[in-house]
């Protein structure tokens, strides 16, 4: 059996219907039946793997069917619906970004709008002007695109309310010195809870405070201020300086006194309680024999009286004295002789 031979109808002119364009182009490439049928099923088959996509490690993949949220993926191999009826997005989850609030961040345009916007007011009532720094990433694909229009504006406008609040409960002190880090972390914080309460899907993973200063209008004013704080704290630190070092040496003599009047009082003390105890003594042997202790203290009050005399008196007439050798007042061989001047 021969096949018979294909025919070729003639090219249809421009004004002839679309079908028989179609059918003119098939038979001109000779593919009807099981070649057409091939042709679709490649086709059908390149069609239903467009919708393979892979994830990278710094992406997340975002399903949309019908441009509304299906699912989210992470990274690695998957597979959605072909177009039309499901589509993916890939944005990049660990880029970091860099908002800039205060100088340079609004333009040069409306440099006095600018101006008005990076002051503030601190808990104690004073005006700063503060420039910081904002690092954010996205953390949720899925609220990030689809919860906020706009995530760097939303970013921009939640930080500067949160920083407005923390300096407006600090005194103007604590915001130019010692507590910038700890104000940044509180902007932080706070900043994260707006964003998470907003389900914006951003992370906020740094703030930092780079500038807090008064406005320029009254920054001499606050200079001097400054000094003269500076001079206060001097002098309240040579004060504190000075009194730490008198005080103790105060309290320390007051002691040494108290103590000398303590030992005084009770060497004074003991001795009245020795002459009290020595008098009952005596007078006790008094009582008892009161001839002889009349003798006793003659004798002991002629000898204190006596061993202080240099000259001793002797009466010869007396009994048994006739026997007492005189000696020679060897003690006063040194003492110079006084003249008489008298005249």
């Amino acid at each position: 059996m021969t096949d018979s031979p294909t025919v070729i109808p003639a090219e249809p002119g421009p004004a002839r219907p679309l079908r028989e364009r179609i059918r003119y182009n098939l038979a001109l490439l000779d593919l009807r039946g099981r070649g057409l049928a091939l042709i679709g099923g490649l086709l059908l088959l390149a069609w239903l793997s467009s919708g393979i996509y892979k994830v990278q490690p710094d992406e997340q993949g975002v399903v949309l069917r019908f441009g509304r949220w299906q699912q989210t993926a992470e990274s690695g191999l998957h597979y959605h619906l072909p177009y039309p009826i499901e589509t993916v997005l890939l944005p990049r989850i660990t880029q970091v970004n860099q908002l800039q609030l205060g100088s340079g961040a609004s333009g040069v345009a409306s440099a006095s709008n600018g101006a008005r916007d990076k002051q503030m007011l601190t808990g104690d009532e004073n005006i700063v002007e503060a420039d910081c720094t904002v690092f954010w990433r996205i953390k949720d694909a899925r609220f990030y695109l689809f919860k906020i229009s706009d995530p760097e504006r939303s970013v921009k406008l939640a930080a500067e309310s949160a920083l407005r609040e923390v300096i407006g409960r600090t005194p103007i002190q604590s915001v130019m010195s010692d507590k910038r880090a700890q104000i940044a972390d509180e902007t932080r914080d706070l900043l994260q809870q707006l964003l998470d309460h907003e389900q914006a899907g951003i992370l906020i993973t740094q703030v930092q405070l780079q500038r807090v200063d008064p406005p320029p209008q009254v920054i001499d004013a606050f200079n001097d201020v400054q000094r003269a704080r500076a001079d206060q704290e001097r002098a309240r630190n040579e004060a504190e300086a000075y009194a730490n070092d008198v005080i103790p040496r105060a309290r320390g003599d007051a002691a040494r006194i108290t103590q000398d009047a303590e030992a005084y009082k009770a060497q004074v003390g003991n001795l009245a309680d020795g002459e009290a105890k020595r008098f009952l003594s005596v007078y006790n042997s008094y009582v008892q024999s009161k001839d002889v202790t009349a003798w006793r203290l003659y004798m002991e009050s002629m000898d204190e009286v006596l061993k202080k005399a240099s000259k001793v008196i002797i009466d010869s007439s007396g009994k048994g004295m006739s026997g007492v050798v005189p000696y020679m007042p060897l003690s006063e061989q040194g003492k110079p002789v006084q003249k008489d001047t008298r005249p």
